[in-house]
């Protein structure tokens, strides 16, 4: 079987790959007296050098470096001025004999106190990984909480593929547990529903992709599509909390994995993982779905009042020249009755000369017509789209489970009036309704001398 990759090449090389700053190539560098006394006890040049460099990184990275891993320039440099040697022994020290290396290295092991990585403390690495893989799948934490945790308890950090290695056991574990932890308080039937939604005929579309169709175009239709994938959701009466037994981060990347495969690739899995999968799917679905069905109406109110708006622009826009002609008319009337006022005349005839009394009734109701407010204010005319979301606000607020802050509860409770009604089919908004909410730009459409409007 293949190794699971669970780190980048990036990532690989970043874990132990030094500091390059000079304070702390300065301090890492540093050697006290014992330090000293051991590192003199060697011979030639070449065997105090690579002894010096081999403690150095021992003792302030956690692991030796050989050939695979050559130890920083920088920080040879830094070794050998403070030891008075010249920086390019390390090639010497490591074309000598591997006993002499394989000695040094035990006699650190014993000085330092620190110990060799063996299969049983990989074991306890894994163990002690465990809780930290239930709740990220991302290997490069899971690698620096390793590396912690070796450098605490004085362990020699092993070869890189052997870092990857454990913290891929340890993430296989975080997966089973999850899955276990998803799959514990499903039912039968509930696991048969699951496996339903995979299933497809006629070349046609799986039930769960249905579920996860996007929302479309902004229409009443399509809120009640959405509105028919979340009771979908609903009716699968899945474990009450069952999204909160796991870890979010680790909900969330199952539902995009899931999200991201097809029915058929969801049915090649095992069952406990296709149904722990399925299940996260489907609560990341339902949080979308309802977001969503929120952002439709909001999106709906936001285009009827944007049509309220421009229907209101262009009836003034079609009345424009009337208006125009009735305020040229009471200009060339109040100019009558101005000069007839001077010169004593009599202020009916000089009406009656600039237009006959029936045409300046007539004229008076048609301007009363033009100043109603409904003709310069939008909300008179907003309601005239009100047949649009009647179609799905009964749906909405049954489907939809609201919790209001205590600012907002008058709101959340007139939510609950207007759902008692359409449950009830009343037509009469309840005297009783609370109205705190309403803005005062509202409040002379929404309360009329008849009471609530109920289309408000």
């Amino acid at each position: 079987m293949a190794r699971r990759q669970i780190l980048s090449l990036s990532e690989r090389e970043s874990l132990l790959a030094l500091p390059d700053d000079e304070l702390t190539l300065t301090r890492m560098a540093y050697f006290s007296e014992h330090d000293l006394a051991l590192i003199s006890a060697h011979r030639k040049p070449a065997s105090r050098f690579g002894f010096a460099v081999l403690l150095c990184y021992l003792k302030n990275v956690g692991f030796a470096p050989d050939k695979k891993i050559p130890p920083s320039d920088m920080l040879l440099k830094h070794i050998a001025s403070r030891l008075k040697l010249t920086g390019d022994l390390w090639p010497a020290y490591l074309s000598g004999r591997e006993t002499t290396r394989r000695e040094h290295l035990t006699e650190l092991y014993r000085y330092l106190g620190v110990k060799s990585f063996t299969g049983k403390i990989q074991q306890d690495c894994i163990t002690h990984l465990l809780p930290m893989a239930t709740r990220t799948d991302k290997g490069i934490l899971l690698a620096e909480e390793l590396l912690v945790w070796l450098r605490k308890n004085n362990v020699i950090i092993p070869a890189i593929d052997v870092v990857e290695r454990t913290c891929a056991e340890a993430m296989a574990g975080g997966d089973e547990i999850v899955f276990q932890t998803l799959n514990a308080p499903l039912t039968p039937a509930h696991r048969d529903a699951l496996d339903r939604l995979l299933e497809s005929s006629d070349n046609k579309s799986s039930r769960l992709t249905w579920l996860l169709q996007p929302p479309g175009k902004i229409n009443g239709k399509n809120v009640l599509q959405h509105l028919d994938r979340l009771s979908s959701i609903e009716l699968l009466a899945l474990p009450e909390g069952i999204d909160r037994t796991i870890h979010q981060n680790r909900l969330l990347k199952l539902a995009r994995e899931g999200r991201k495969m097809s029915s058929r690739d969801l049915t090649r899995f095992s069952a406990a993982r296709r149904h722990a999968i399925l299940v996260c799917v489907l609560e990341e679905a339902r949080a979308t779905l309802t977001d969503e069905v929120i952002e439709l109406h909001e999106r709906m109110l936001n285009s009827l009042f944007s049509k309220a708006k421009r229907t209101q622009a262009e009836r003034l826009q079609q009345t424009g020249k009337l208006i125009q002609s009735k305020l040229r008319q009471y200009i060339d009337i109040g100019q009558a009755l101005f000069e007839a006022r001077d010169s004593g005349g009599d202020p009916w005839l000089a009406i009656e000369n600039i237009l006959p009394w029936p045409e300046f009734v007539a004229s008076l109701e048609e301007t009363r017509h033009l100043a109603r407010k409904n003709n310069f204010d939008p909300l008179h005319i907003i309601t005239e789209k009100y047949s649009t979301l009647r179609k799905y606000a009964p749906r909405m607020l049954s489907a939809l489970q609201l919790v209001a802050t205590p600012a907002a509860q008058p709101l959340a409770d007139a939510l609950v009036v207007i759902q008692d009604m359409y449950r009830k089919q009343s037509r009469k908004v309840p005297a009783t309704a609370p109205l705190e909410f309403v803005p005062e730009s509202w409040r002379k459409v929404v309360i009329t001398p008849a009471g609530i409007d109920r289309q408000y």
